[in-house]
């Protein structure tokens, strides 16, 4: 495939030779597809949280569609916000645990 023909639908392309790979019988493709999924899903979720915290949705609405606990997901996307908001964020507000 030539370069051109490439940069036409990359896309597409990337999708259909990522599905391929993951079902191919050989290892190191089937392996490297599994990695290049997980960093696709990785970069989405980050997308997608962030559009949802954008929209006013609470970490625990978050975590219940991704099904996984509202800590786990705070911990892993709170940081990315912070460093968005910058220091007067309402990521630094701290609330009393008591």
């Amino acid at each position: 495939m030539h370069d051109d023909q490439k940069t036409e639908t990359p896309d597409r392309a990337q999708g259909a030779d990522l599905a391929g790979d993951a079902a191919s019988s050989d290892p190191a493709k089937g392996l490297a597809a599994v990695r290049a999924l997980r960093t696709l899903a990785d970069r989405l979720e980050e997308v997608q949280v962030a559009n949802a915290r954008a929209n006013g949705w609470s970490w625990q609405s978050i975590a219940e569609v991704l099904q996984i606990s509202r800590q786990a997901v705070h911990q892993k996307h709170s940081q990315r916000e912070v460093r968005e908001n910058g220091p007067e964020g309402e990521n630094n507000v701290r609330t009393n645990h008591s």
